[in-house]
């Protein structure tokens, strides 16, 4: 089964990029807790700073981490689809496509699938249709070809 494979990549893509956010939060705190006071106090001041900017950088990109695992956690791979819709693993003219989280593209048994999020300009074209129908995407017609 294919798209249950997609789904835990995605999850795992996910997962990845709350770990990458955390540890680098943790090197950031790490960092401004080190910064010792110098006689030249400015520079103190602007390396704590700069890792508190750091910091607050990467808590913004956890919580979007955040919103993406909960995104995907919403989405039952087991659920079969015939219109286009999140969850659905859609077979086109121009490609495979998992609509979920924008997870790029993604190798399960020597086939390439494109996790796409249902908010991309290529599922906004096929949403809601359905096999055998077809689509336009950038001026272009896509043909679907079966849907999972």
């Amino acid at each position: 089964m294919t798209k249950p494979h997609l789904h835990a990549l995605c999850l795992a893509y996910v997962q990845e990029r709350i770990e990458a956010c955390q540890a680098a939060i943790d090197a950031a705190q790490e960092s401004a807790n080190s910064e010792t006071k110098s006689s030249a106090g400015d520079k103190y001041e602007t390396g704590r700073a700069m890792a508190q900017n750091e910091r607050d950088r990467n808590a913004v990109q956890l919580q979007q981490a955040r919103q993406l695992l909960a995104e995907v956690q919403r989405i039952n791979p087991d659920l079969p689809c015939d219109t286009v819709r999140p969850g659905a693993l859609v077979a086109t003219s121009m490609g495979r496509f998992y609509i979920s989280i924008s997870a790029g593209k993604l190798t399960v048994d020597g086939q390439d699938y494109f996790a796409v999020s249902g908010a991309a300009p290529v599922a906004a074209a096929l949403s809601g249709k359905r096999a055998g129908e077809q689509a336009v995407f950038n001026g272009k017609p896509v043909q679907i070809r079966g849907i999972q």
